[in-house]
């Protein structure tokens, strides 16, 4: 018979696994042509751009340059700092119910995040009642390491203290899930809060 280390920890991605994340939920309600809309998401603020945040540049920095490049789009670049909590939807539907009874039942939380470092301490503030659930918080922009670089996760096991095959991880994003599968970490795509419990369970 083989031994296997029993799965006691849960970790948690933020963006799209407990609120939902986008771009498009502040600049749809800043540019009105849906054309327009979707070249400014597709080729200006893309997800790629935004990605350099996440890995700990100031959005002083990034936004400068990318005015330089879209001189026509300075209007719209320069509300994505200060409107950036507009681009968080609210919760994902039961994900923060899931994670109170989680909570509740005594298992250890944590998360990993990719999230700019200005933001995150505002951002986690602002939903103290979740995150003060959750024992530790990998945030990549204070650290400037990213997902799905094995560096986040190997960093994440000597702060949370625990093995990775004693743990799950929760992210929707698919390379993110390769990476800690390979790292030795039980994972979850994540597509929706009923698959996950049914997983948990």
């Amino acid at each position: 018979m083989t031994n296997q280390t029993p799965v006691r920890n849960v970790i948690f991605d933020v963006g799209n696994v407990l609120y939902g994340w986008h771009p498009r939920f502040l600049f749809e309600k800043i540019i009105d042509d849906p054309a327009e809309l979707e070249h400014f998401l597709t080729h200006i603020v893309t997800l790629e751009w935004h990605f350099q945040h996440d890995a700990g540049r100031d959005f002083a920095d990034t936004s400068r340059e990318l005015i330089v490049q879209f001189p026509q789009y300075r209007a719209y670049i320069e509300q994505y700092g200060p409107r950036f909590g507009e681009s968080i939807s609210g919760p994902v539907s039961g994900s923060l119910e899931l994670l109170r009874e989680l909570d509740g039942a005594g298992v250890p939380l944590f998360a990993i995040t990719n999230f700019r470092h200005e933001l995150f301490p505002p951002f986690r503030a602002q939903h103290a009642e979740i995150f003060e659930r959750v024992q530790d918080i990998i945030v990549s922009g204070e650290e400037r390491l990213v997902k799905p670089a094995p560096a986040i996760y190997a960093l994440a096991m000597r702060r949370f203290a625990i093995a990775p095959e004693s743990a799950i991880f929760i992210d929707d994003n698919h390379d993110n899930i390769v990476a800690a599968r390979e790292f030795g970490l039980h994972v979850h795509h994540f597509a929706d809060a009923e698959a996950l419990r049914r997983e948990l369970v």
